[in-house]
């Protein structure tokens, strides 16, 4: 009996030691991932409008038409894009690594025809030069209520319909907006990869104050060391396995063990693994981001539903092809 209450006590002390562990764990404020993060909104406000593709549902996406009215009419706070770098040294904005579904380079093949291209003939960003790209209109197959606007369009060059480069965006807006902020992906891997890393930070030097509004973010592992290593003062995004290692800490609260130095936690409302549809929009995870100094931003947003969803959450951007529904719903909670 004596030996009962002895393993008793044992057991019992082992679990208060867990408990007060734990409770350590979670009381001790976790050092910030950055020291100042203008992508994290202060307590209360309403989370920032980030154009997903410059807002790809309101005009033709990844063009100075579609980054124009985003920044200037519909008034939002973030461009998120993908960056690709052409045969001969410049950074553009394009979703693919081609560009075949975006602008009428195969002449007027309809969309459906141009969707079944075999790989071998689809137009490679890397195989074309910057004057090569800028021949072609890229709101050529975007529709409005069923019509396609731009497709005869023999102005497109003016209008804002070329393909865009890093530089012409950053200049468009630096005078007039030197707040704005971007999300950026290097999309190239290996050692074209590391060339567009240094030609998206030279191109910064031009314009300082973006420096300290850009994120950047890969899928590449070694475009993330050269990111972490060479370019350590650019914020960078987590890569999908360090935000699920970030997620997971998160979750079974152990945040004092998480090492990661990313600014901004990009994630979808919900992750599906294995066949299990995997909620990701626990408040535990913004508060634990938070006392990092870390922006929570979802991804791809076009439901009104969702958006309130969020808003409510209390993130710190909402990325969607339809920014002037986000603002809608966004002036709905500013009437309150």
């Amino acid at each position: 009996m004596k030996k009962k209450r002895i393993g008793l006590k044992v057991t019992c002390g082992i679990l208060a030691v867990i408990a007060l562990t734990m409770a350590t764990i979670n009381i001790i404020p976790p050092k910030k991932n950055v020291e100042n993060n203008p992508f994290v909104v202060k307590e209360g406000a309403l989370p920032m409008i980030a154009a997903h593709r410059g807002g790809g549902k309101n005009n033709p996406e990844n063009t100075m038409l579609a980054f124009r009215e985003a920044v200037t009419t519909i008034g939002v706070d973030i461009i998120e894009s993908d960056l690709y770098l052409t045969k001969d040294g410049y950074l553009v904005y394009n979703h693919d690594d081609y560009i075949d579904e975006t602008c009428n380079v195969n002449g007027d093949m309809s969309l459906e025809e141009v969707e079944d291209l075999p790989k071998s003939e689809r137009h490679y960003i890397k195989d074309m030069t910057l004057a090569e790209l800028e021949q072609y209109n890229f709101g050529y197959y975007f529709e409005k209520n069923g019509e396609r606007i731009y497709k005869d369009e023999a102005n497109f060059a003016s209008m804002g319909l070329q393909i865009a480069t890093v530089e012409k965006l950053f200049e468009e807006f630096y005078a007039t907006n030197p707040d704005l902020k971007f999300i950026v992906e290097i999309k190239d891997e290996g050692e074209r990869g590391y060339e567009a890393c240094s030609i998206l930070y030279e191109t910064l030097q031009k314009y300082p104050e973006y420096m300290d509004n850009i994120v950047v973010g890969t899928f590449h592992d070694e475009i993330e060391v050269e990111l972490k290593t060479k370019y350590p003062t650019l914020m960078r995004g987590a890569p999908t396995g360090t935000a699920a290692k970030f997620v997971l800490t998160q979750y079974v609260g152990v945040n004092l063990f998480d090492n990661s130095d990313f600014a901004c936690l990009q994630i979808p409302m919900s992750y599906e693994l294995k066949g299990i549809e995997v909620g990701l929009t626990a408040k535990t995870i913004i508060n634990r981001a938070h006392r990092r100094n870390i922006a929570v931003q979802y991804w791809t947003i076009n439901d009104a539903d969702e958006m309130r969803q969020l808003i409510e959450l209390g993130c710190d951007a909402i990325m969607t092809d339809d920014p002037i529904l986000l603002k809608s719903v966004l002036e709905e909670y500013k009437n309150k």
